[in-house]
């Protein structure tokens, strides 16, 4: 949360005398959090984003759940520059909030897609590469990875584990990138590190979503140090790769493994 506010706030301020900006959040959540530690009330990206001074002109937050909607509604219930979606984020992006984020009109975008596992689709990352006017902040799910698909014998993963993989990267190219047979006399598949699937993926974003600045994922970890995701940054633009390369380096204290 602390990154991607720091990292809006300097958005917000550079486009707001220039563009028309607005903010994205595809898995929105309630708006706030219980801290584990304290039990106290913990802001959640979308109270953070509202904050933002300057603010953004719009603020679009998405969920696929009832509850979460309606905290939600009460969130913004005095801000009618922000909207509240309920349902899929993959069609709602891009069925009615992408086609609102129009380069040729001037308006610019901050999404952030921060799904709970390999709940979405590369269609959605992609068309935002496609655009020329999106930054984007992405959740990558190697803990669901590597608990559902990336197994040892990947001839035990479950069908449905596939397609939600094959949906997240777009096509079937990660098992060719997650397991080698080198180096081994019975030809058996061995499962490539953490880090080499998260930086094959940074290729991708740039190669085929067609984003110019992919800085090296940041890992993030649970309590016992565990990579349980990968933080990834994309954009068109090389000021918006130095500011969060300078914000991602006063985290770097957690190596990618």
């Amino acid at each position: 949360m602390d990154i991607i506010r720091k990292y809006a706030s300097a958005y917000s301020r550079i486009m707001a005398s220039r563009f028309y900006h607005i903010y994205i959040d595809a898995f929105a959540g309630p708006g706030k959090h219980i801290s584990k530690e304290t039990g106290e009330p913990v802001k959640g990206s979308p109270k953070n984003a509202l904050e933002i001074e300057p603010p953004f002109k719009e603020y679009h937050f998405i969920d696929i759940n009832s509850v979460k909607v309606a905290e939600l509604n009460k969130l913004v219930e005095q801000r009618p520059e922000a909207h509240v979606w309920e349902g899929d984020c993959n069609s709602i992006l891009l069925e009615k909030v992408f086609p609102k984020v129009e380069y040729e009109k001037y308006r610019r975008a901050l999404c952030l897609l921060d799904p709970y596992g390999l709940h979405l689709n590369w269609e959605v990352i992609q068309t935002a590469g496609h655009m020329n006017s999106i930054d984007m902040f992405l959740n990558f799910p190697i803990a669901d990875m590597n608990r559902n698909v990336l197994r040892r014998n990947p001839e035990n993963v479950s069908p449905s584990s596939l397609q939600r993989m094959n949906a997240y990267w777009g096509d079937e190219s990660w098992g060719k990138i997650a397991y080698n047979t080198q180096g081994n006399f019975f030809n058996w598949k061995v499962k490539e590190s953490n880090e080499a699937i998260a930086l094959a993926f940074a290729e991708r974003l740039q190669k085929v979503a067609n984003f110019k600045y992919v800085p090296k994922p940041l890992p993030m970890r649970n309590s016992k140090g565990a990579i349980v995701y990968y933080l990834f940054f994309a954009s068109q633009k090389e000021v918006a790769h130095n500011i969060i390369k300078y914000i991602f380096d006063k985290y770097q204290q957690w190596e990618i493994k």
